[in-house]
């Protein structure tokens, strides 16, 4: 059994997709702990913006085949991967931290993920697991955002009722 933290987006009827993906993981996964929901700007394309938040589970699956389980629920949300790197999503969640393993990206999965020096990777995952120390890093998520630039901006909070 492994811990994940993952990151989840939509800018594509995004409270749907993401209250979807919820229910999908507490499905499968049972108990999962999900931080509050922000709205956050695209980054690297001009898009709408996107809502964000992290969630917390145990996994039975390796990193892997978690990363295989939740690339078929984007695909099932309609996840579109033929298009630009950077675009509309209707569903993105991503594996940031597993236990605290560090994998190079081979075979397609990097741990953790480049993406926590975003405010929407690192802000939301601080929230639910503050104290987790990142094992490149070796600081809190708490610390790290503590000391990220976008600290003291102020993110819109959409409730989620899940």
């Amino acid at each position: 059994m492994g811990h994940a933290l993952l990151s989840l987006g939509s800018n594509v009827d995004p409270l749907r997709h993401l209250q979807a993906a919820a229910d999908a993981l507490r499905t499968r996964f049972g108990e999962v702990r999900l931080s509050t929901i922000h709205r956050y700007p695209a980054v690297g394309f001009d898009g709408g913006d996107f809502l964000n938040a992290a969630a917390a589970i145990d996994s039975d699956l390796d990193p892997h085949a978690l990363n295989d389980w939740l690339h078929a629920l984007e695909d099932a949300h309609g996840r579109d991967r033929s298009g630009p790197r950077f675009g509309d999503r209707t569903l993105d969640i991503d594996i940031v931290y597993y236990d605290h393993l560090v994998m190079d990206g081979a075979n397609h999965l990097q741990l953790p993920r480049n993406e926590i020096r975003h405010a929407f990777v690192l802000k939301p995952l601080a929230e639910i697991a503050p104290d987790y120390i990142d094992p490149v890093r070796m600081e809190s998520l708490a610390a790290l955002w503590a000391m990220h630039p976008d600290h003291d901006t102020q993110f819109e909070y959409v409730d989620w009722n899940v």
